[in-house]
This record gives structure tokens, sequence and C-alpha cells, in this order.
């Protein structure tokens, strides 16, 4: 059996943890930012876990 590849778009957007866990960053933060208060805009600055509803789903575009 072959190798199955890695969707690389995937890659750049979500890493996994030591645990299994996949992180990924909050949207929201590129553009449209003047209308939002500044701590909204720090509180998008952490990064978050994905639901376990879409973990499965990500888990296939990143076999390794």
């Amino acid at each position: 059996m072959p190798k199955i590849k890695t969707n690389r778009s995937a890659a750049k957007r979500f890493k996994k943890t030591g645990s299994g866990q996949i992180k990924r960053a909050k949207a929201g933060k590129n553009h449209f930012t003047g209308k939002k208060a500044s701590k909204s805009i720090r509180n998008l600055r952490q990064g978050t876990l994905v639901s376990s509803a879409d973990e499965s789903r990500i888990n296939k575009l990143l076999p390794y």
C-alpha cells in the first residue's frame, strides 16, 4: 500500500498536540478589525482546539 498524502492546506492551518488533539487559530482577525473592541482582538490571538465533531475529518487530512 502506498503512503497517504498529507493535505498541505490543512497542514498549514492545524497542528497536533502531544495528547493527539488538534490546535487551530481563531477566525476573524485578518480584516474588519477597526469596528471590533481591543479586548476581542486580543482574545483572537490565542489558539483553541478543534471541536470533537470536526476532529475525525481533520485527522483524515493529517495522517502523520
